[in-house]
């Protein structure tokens, strides 16, 4: 009796534990909606976590028995945590997308193994009752699925953000990957109508199952480029909670099937509402190919007048309003912290200097606004692109820095463009525009931007970086 009395109590505090631990998370994701607790909402959820943990190792049984192998269990965390640490502490700014995809791939590959390590011990008293139509099964080829296309395509996408990887734009794709998908829907069909003794006598399939899984990760993501990498990060994250709630599902843990679901739930509705930023549709965004094409692409963009350092720094000091809009290139410039001495220089000189952030700028959801944190800009300057648009005719100065598409006027005059209907910063509303670029290159999308070649638009060619430098220079030399 006394034995049993402990199992229960163990299970009620565990139960209770997931509790908080769920809470912990729900509270964390809430505070992340907002800049100013978004590292405290992180912390609070990463306690949750190890509150789920702990208690897991310390109170979770099977069986009447406690968990083995806990040095096994601790090591790999150890090691794991070190790891984890000493990336995030190294990593560049630059390479933040690809180190969000590369963790999400481990969370997805993390979900696959469970799943194919379960596989095999599926109760045959459950097999006899059910047959393997039922839902232990579905969760777990559900998770090996979902878990290995998020794996692979993560994969892919760190490779592609970080230039090795690219674009596989070949028309018949979209066909490959609707026949390997109707593929993966038979085999689970097939797998859950088998009459089998024993759940290992399908592992074969199994593996097959994984094999297909993982070509249409890689096959998913290959053709997608541009500017839509951005919404299929934040569409694989979603993936990869889903993967993880399955887990919750077949171990009836109440903490890590919360975690999943509101990790899925947060990346689809990021997903659908960066899909709206663009003017496009899920689907259009996985089977379209975004880049090259447009009106532009065949005519000659015109004439490009250029400015000095020294005509930009006089502009920008004798104007009121300013507008800065940060690209991909001023992550790459590593050009954050001299972005902001310049604002700041500026301001002492009774200018209003205000950042417009387009939702898809970067190559991962909120690039823009965690770069410019890190240089510690107030987050009161950061504006959504439409926060901003309706007062940019007022605007005396607006400096574009390493951003292409997200200004590009294409997608407000070119139907035949494949960012037509896209929102962008209506730069060439402003009474002047600065464009800083190392040349005239297009931008990630491939496609030509007419806003180069406006009457009011001056460029000033050369690196970020040491652009910027010059202009601070210049700017205190007034």
């Amino acid at each position: 009796m006394n034995d049993v009395f402990q199992f229960s109590a163990g299970i009620s505090v565990l139960e209770i534990t997931y509790i908080v631990a769920s809470v912990f998370f729900i509270l964390g994701l809430k505070m992340l909606s907002h800049p100013l607790t978004a590292r405290r909402g992180n912390i609070i959820a990463a306690i949750g976590m190890i509150l789920a943990i702990a208690a897991t190792i310390l109170f979770h049984q099977k069986d009447g028995a406690p968990i083995g192998n806990i040095g096994w269990i601790i090591g790999a965390m150890i090691i794991g945590t070190a790891i984890g640490w000493i990336i995030a502490v190294k990593v560049k700014m630059t390479a933040m997308p690809q180190l969000v995809s590369f963790f999400n791939g481990m969370g997805g590959a993390a979900a696959a193994l469970i799943s194919m390590m379960e596989f095999p011990h599926i109760s045959s008293e459950l097999i006899a009752r059910t047959g393997m139509a039922n839902g232990h099964v579905l969760a777990i080829l559900l998770g090996l699925v979902i878990g290995s296309v998020s794996w692979a395509g993560s994969m892919i996408a760190f490779g592609k953000l970080d230039g090795w990887i690219g674009d596989l734009r070949v028309k018949a794709m979209k066909y490959v990957n609707v026949t390997i998908l109707v593929v993966i829907i038979a085999f689970i069909v097939y797998i859950m109508t088998r009459d089998v003794q024993a759940s290992s006598e399908l592992t074969p399939l199994i593996l097959i199952l994984f094999a297909v899984a993982v070509a249409y990760g890689v096959l998913f993501v290959m053709p997608i480029g541009g500017a839509d990498m951005p919404v299929v990060i934040s569409l694989l994250n979603s993936f990869t909670g889903v993967a993880a709630a399955m887990g919750g599902f077949l171990y009836n843990n109440q903490a890590m099937l919360t975690g999943g679901i509101l990790v899925g739930s947060a990346g689809t509705i990021l997903t659908i509402l960066m899909c709206r930023a663009m003017n496009r549709s899920l689907l259009n965004v996985i089977v379209g190919v975004f880049g090259g094409g447009g009106a532009a692409a065949a005519t000659e963009g015109g004439t490009v007048k250029e400015i000095t350092v020294s005509d930009a720094a006089v502009l920008l000091s004798y104007s009121k309003k300013v507008v800065i809009v940060p690209g991909y290139g001023l992550a790459v410039a590593q050009a954050q912290h001299i972005c902001h001495e310049l604002d700041n220089l500026l301001d002492e000189k009774g200018v209003e200097v205000r950042y417009a952030i387009h939702p898809v700028a970067g190559r991962m959801p909120g690039h823009m606004n965690v770069l410019m944190a890190e240089a510690d800009v107030p987050y009161e300057q950061l504006l959504e692109s439409d926060e901003v648009n309706p007062d940019l005719p007022n605007t005396d100065v607006i400096v574009v820095i390493g951003a292409n598409d997200v200004v590009n006027p294409a997608a407000e005059d070119d139907p035949s463009s494949p960012i037509y209907g896209m929102p962008i910063v209506r730069a060439r509303d402003a009474k002047n525009i600065i464009v800083m670029k190392r040349g005239m290159g297009k931008g990630y999308a491939a496609i030509e931007n007419m806003l180069f070649y406006n009457d009011k638009t001056r460029m000033l060619f050369g690196d970020a970086k040491s652009t910027l430098q010059a202009l601070v220079t210049e700017v205190k030399a007034l």
